[in-house]
């Protein structure tokens, strides 16, 4: 009787219908109302600090006074048809200026306030992209809370900087790779047409058709742009001669070792030249030479990265891109708190994806992101002295952003490794872009 019982329990329990499947994300109506409750939050306290900026060395409205006072000026030059031909402070691509003319698509209001409103515009379209990829079934939303949270550390400088426009560019290429490698070489061209370094988010695109198809487009799109710039406005290509004059700047990794060789007895002193204050004085050429050198040779190990991958992941394109932003940001010749907002944007779309092997650098983000407001604006008349207090900021800044290359490139690498528990081939896992669109869906 109990054995025929228990048949029967069987047959009844294989004719129930089975239980709704477990979605492989955590975004419910609770996390999306507390995420979207923070991002208002964070953006009117950083709306608040915009209306009191005080800046300790330049006074009233010192770090909204790039877009206040420069900005103001270049959209003027650029509305006649020109590039700020002859400006020192003018380094950046052509894309820069169609961005700069943006405000004037809301008229009725003054330029600084155009231009801080679409600012929050794209931030809140970045929340959104990110949000919207963390509720995909594999993924996460610890991106969209990274970016929502992190960026508010740099307290209002994101408002008055075009950086966040240009880490949107980076950000939706990437979150689109996948889907359409043409519309993720697309946004990496205009990124790069803004500033340089958004075509580093196609580093890690899987060998095959998606890296032919995205570099195709990246390369399609910025020809056909620079073309209509150069048709419409004149002198598009002057900020390549102001870009060859720079120098170390006391922020970067080269002026920190020249702000301790100062305490040591160095004679050289700090000037402002080419929008930004950088050191003067004997071996300032060889320490910018020196970074250029360091800078190839970042190039050099990630396209030795590429060469010897044999393993991808889904979230190889966005491991790719932060190590390599990374890599050439310690390196650079100048390290302005608003590149933090770069890095912060690229570490969140790693985190969307449950295979990043970037969690450990989020927190070195963060950590140097936090000790860049403190060293600009709060402290940076003790960072322009050259003061022990400068100096410390500096070192400890700049040891978290080399610790997180360090970290960031170093697992990249690992991850490139074919796994010791299964069988790899000398070749990335099949492109899905190759696989017929009716087998992928029928998987």
């Amino acid at each position: 009787m109990s054995a025929s019982k228990s048949a029967r329990k069987t047959r009844a329990a294989s004719r129930a219908p089975l239980p709704p499947p477990r979605t492989a994300h955590t975004g419910g109506p609770r996390r999306l109302f507390l995420l979207a409750g923070c991002w208002i939050a964070t953006r009117a306290l950083m709306l608040w600090l915009l209306t009191h900026d005080q800046d300790p060395l330049l006074g009233r409205g010192g770090v909204s006074r790039e877009v206040g006072q420069l900005y103001v000026h270049w959209y003027g030059i650029l509305r006649h048809g020109a590039f700020p031909s002859g400006d020192p402070l003018w380094q950046y691509p052509p894309g820069a200026g169609a961005v700069l003319l943006t405000p004037a698509l809301l008229p009725g209001l003054a330029y600084v306030q155009a231009f801080v409103t679409l600012t929050l515009l794209t931030d809140a379209a970045i929340t959104l992209a990110l949000t919207y990829a963390g509720r995909r079934p594999g993924r996460s939303l610890r991106g969209a809370a990274f970016w929502t949270a992190g960026l508010p550390l740099l307290l209002h400088i994101p408002l008055a900087r075009y950086d966040v426009q240009v880490t949107a560019f980076a950000v939706f290429s990437l979150l689109v790779l996948s889907r359409s490698p043409r519309a993720g070489g697309a946004f990496a061209a205009l990124g790069a047409l803004v500033k340089v370094w958004p075509a580093l988010a196609l580093l890690g695109t899987p060998r095959g058709r998606t890296t032919r198809e995205a570099w195709t487009a990246a390369v399609v799109t910025a020809v056909t742009l620079l073309a209509l710039l150069a048709a419409v406005f004149r002198d598009p290509f002057d900020f390549l001669r102001q870009q060859g004059g720079r120098g170390v700047q006391i922020e970067s990794l080269g002026g920190t070792a020249l702000m301790i060789a100062r305490r040591a007895g160095w004679p050289g002193h700090t000037h402002y030249q080419y929008g930004a204050v950088e050191f003067v004085g004997p071996q300032v050429h060889e320490v910018a030479l020196g970074s250029l050198v360091l800078t190839a040779g970042a190039f050099v190990l990630l396209l030795l990265w590429r060469l010897r991958a044999r393993r991808w992941t889904p979230a190889t394109p966005y491991d790719a891109a932060l190590a390599a932003v990374l890599l050439f940001t310690v390196t650079s010749r100048v390290i302005s708190p608003q590149y933090l907002v770069w890095l912060i944007g690229l570490t969140a779309v790693c985190l969307t994806s449950r295979h990043t092997t970037q969690r450990p650098v989020a927190p070195l983000v963060l950590a140097a992101t936090a000790v860049s407001v403190v060293e600009y604006p709060a402290c940076y008349a003790e960072v322009v002295s050259g003061s022990w207090t400068g100096c410390v900021l500096m070192i400890v800044r700049n040891g978290l952003l080399v610790s997180a290359a360090m970290v960031s490139f170093i697992r990249l690498w690992r991850s490139g490794r074919p796994t010791p528990d299964r069988l790899e081939s000398d070749t990335p896992p099949p492109d899905l872009a190759t696989i017929p669109a009716s087998f992928r869906t029928g998987c």
